[in-house]
């Protein structure tokens, strides 16, 4: 019991030490300035990215609801940890690991919302230009049609306006197609450059049908993905639920067995090790369940 009382002491006295250094300042908002700077440093490009869009659409978490997030995660795992092993020194190790998941799952909803603005783009991109074509008879007028129209926002903007360079510098929408259907490989932006590369190989002569099949096809994909983000998220609020269930089966056990039993059931190695797998493999597929949640938003 020394070891667990010493590190009690020493959460204290860095808790003081804290307050006298930055007494006058908000120490939890020092230490999240910290955290923010190391995220900063160190985080991968493509966190970045998503992380920048996600604070453009207003849906990056504030400092205060990170805050939220790892004193939830590091009170949940301690707590469940220690109804598992009744041990403080391993109740603090699952809360230190289970805050070191914050970034992922910080990473992980990020992509979600950059994976759903940017389906919401090409979905933009897509029924626009063939509405601008129905007009223009012409892809690159089309194209700056839709760029000129504001609706728009980076990167597909940007793509949209490269893609227009590329027409004008090589006299043909080849390599300009190549380059969108590379980028986006949704089968709604293939399909349409492939039509649009048919129609003016072949001309334009009858295209309005196409183009309205075309149209049908990307409002038919649009009701599928709008329907599976529903389903989703109704699969992910009973997931979590499920997943935290599981951990508290550990309560039956010591209701059946009794708690003195339950005790002395914990001084044999391979109890523990079997505690810790339950603990670890249940983990494991909540964030499995997670990722699935989270990434490959509108694809098809």
């Amino acid at each position: 019991m020394y070891l667990e009382e010493l590190l009690i002491i020493i959460v204290i006295i860095v808790g003081v030490f804290l307050y006298r250094n930055y007494k006058g300042q908000n120490v939890g908002k020092f230490i999240t300035e910290q955290v923010q700077t190391i995220y900063d440093k160190y985080a991968p490009f493509s966190f970045k990215v998503v992380r920048e869009k996600a604070k453009e659409l207003g849906q990056e978490y504030s400092t205060k609801q990170y805050v939220m997030q790892i004193c939830l995660f590091a009170g949940g795992a301690g707590g469940i940890s220690y109804l598992y092993f009744y041990n403080i020194v391993i109740s603090l190790m699952y809360a230190a690991i289970a805050v070191t998941f914050v970034p992922y799952l910080a990473y992980l909803r990020c992509k979600r919302v950059y994976s759903e603005f940017i389906f919401e783009q090409i979905q933009v991109y897509t029924s626009n230009v063939i509405m601008e074509f129905a007009t223009t008879q012409s892809f690159v007028k089309s194209l700056e049609g839709v760029r000129n129209s504001g609706i728009l926002e980076d990167p597909v903007l940007s793509d949209v306006n490269h893609m227009i360079e590329l027409s004008y510098d090589n006299g043909t929408i080849d390599e300009a197609l190549d380059y969108m259907s590379e980028l986006y490989p949704y089968y709604i932006v293939k399909n349409m450059h492939q039509l649009f590369l048919q129609i003016t190989k072949e001309g334009a002569r009858n295209s309005a049908d196409s183009l309205d099949n075309m149209q049908l096809d990307i409002d038919m994909l649009i009701e599928s993905v709008y329907r599976d983000r529903i389903e989703r998220a109704s699969f992910h609020k009973n997931f979590l639920t499920f997943g935290v269930t599981l951990y508290l089966l550990v309560m039956l056990v010591q209701l059946l067995l009794g708690n003195e039993s339950y005790i002395i059931l914990l001084e044999r190695w391979y109890i523990q090790v079997l505690l810790h797998a339950v603990i670890v493999v249940n983990t494991y597929f909540l964030l499995k369940g997670e990722k699935y949640y989270n990434e490959n938003v509108g694809a098809e």
